[in-house]
């Protein structure tokens, strides 16, 4: 039951973008195309996953005095896999993504969950709190760069929807596109929210 809650707990009542405003920078750089958007979701899934087991293995060995910097060196090397993976096997999104895969050993989420939730918590919970959070993360750049990508080049995953004769709002794919994505989501899930 505990289980289900903590996954749960990160898809929806405290997303990381939409509830918690946490990972604005690669939610607002990278979100230019759906592909980039599930990307950088799922490597942050895979470091979040990764970073609280292990965390949650630890918790009793790590000096509190040193925990923060035990902390990042854990993260960074779920990062550093993450990042020779994806030059690897998926070479065209660890270019598209750049800088921001080795970004995620200083994204506010990852360091967030392991001191607030990994070091306090069992293995289960903490791996579903990781993937919970992985989730909602990956869900809402999703969302965010399905809309920019529509609005900006008319297709989703490089499907064309909108056809040859669409006129795309080149401002979707740049930097105002994202902010004005994200506050009119925030709006939208704000108003939905509030009248229940």
């Amino acid at each position: 039951m505990e289980f289900g809650k903590n996954l749960f707990n990160g898809i929806i009542p405290e997303n990381p973008i939409f509830r918690l405003m946490l990972g604005m920078c690669p939610t607002l750089a990278v979100t230019t195309s759906a592909v980039n958007g599930v990307g950088m979701g799922l490597s942050t899934t895979v470091v979040l996953i990764g970073s609280n087991v292990v965390i949650a293995l630890l918790k009793k060995v790590i000096p509190d005095k040193i925990r923060i910097p035990a902390f990042i060196v854990v993260i960074a090397t779920f990062v550093t896999l993450v990042g020779l993976l994806l030059k690897a096997y998926i070479p065209a999104l660890d270019q598209s993504l750049g800088l921001f895969i080795p970004l995620i050993v200083v994204n506010c989420i990852i360091l967030a969950r392991a001191e607030a939730f990994a070091s306090k918590n069992t293995v289960m919970n903490s791996l579903a709190d990781g993937l919970g959070m992985g989730l909602g993360f990956t869900l809402a750049l999703t969302i965010i760069a399905s809309i920019r990508e529509l609005f900006g080049a008319g297709s989703i995953f490089g499907i064309s929807i909108l056809g040859a004769s669409f006129e795309p709002a080149l401002m979707m794919i740049l930097p105002p596109g994202a902010f004005l994505t994200l506050g009119l989501l925030l709006a939208l899930l704000n108003k939905v929210t509030a009248s229940k």
